[in-house]
């Protein structure tokens, strides 16, 4: 009997399998007095900052998955999930492509995305542990999905040019962010 018990903890427990289905959008839910509503937006694309989170490892995520902090994954107050979004580091031009699978970031002025340390590390910031970023929301093909589902990175995308990062600094600022 011991011996299932513990192979049954092994087998991660009554954690959801990584999957794309179903799509989870939710109803409305409250944080420190804010509330937030979860929404499909296909024309999602923000600037704001991203920080890091990975000390949760193990812990269940909003969609019901083993939160991995070595993964290429985000948390998001409103995007359905899971979701694929593009993320670019202002400072840097650097873009990579995160799979949301969990609620937040619900503290810090301007803060859009919380990365996992994995994905913080794909970006190039996890030493600065905050940075300005553009998040938009984007299909991919399976084969990018895949990898991500396996905790993998996806295929490197293009860097931004200097002056569309200059351009999308400057809406930032312009912002009040």
């Amino acid at each position: 009997m011991m011996a299932i018990v513990a192979l049954s903890a092994c087998g991660g427990g009554n954690y959801r399998p990584v999957r794309d289905m179903p799509v989870k959008i939710g109803p409305p839910y409250k944080v420190r007095g804010v509330t937030y509503t979860p929404a499909a937006d296909p024309a999602y694309d923000m600037l704001g900052y991203a920080s890091w989170y990975g000390s949760e490892s193990g812990n269940r995520t909003a969609n019901g998955e083993r939160f991995r902090a070595k993964w290429i994954t985000a948390a998001h107050v409103s995007l359905p999930l899971p979701s694929y979004v593009e993320v670019t580091a202002l400072e840097t031009g650097r873009t990579i492509l995160v799979r949301i699978n969990d609620r937040g970031p619900f503290a810090g002025r301007g803060r859009i995305i919380d990365l996992s340390r994995g994905a913080a590390e794909e970006l190039g910031i996890r030493a600065q542990g905050h940075a300005p970023v553009r998040v938009r929301i984007v299909d991919p093909p399976e084969k990018d999905r895949a990898s991500l589902r396996k905790g993998k990175p996806a295929r490197v995308r293009p860097s931004l040019s200097a002056d569309a990062l200059a351009n999308l600094r400057a809406q930032l600022r312009a912002s009040g962010q």
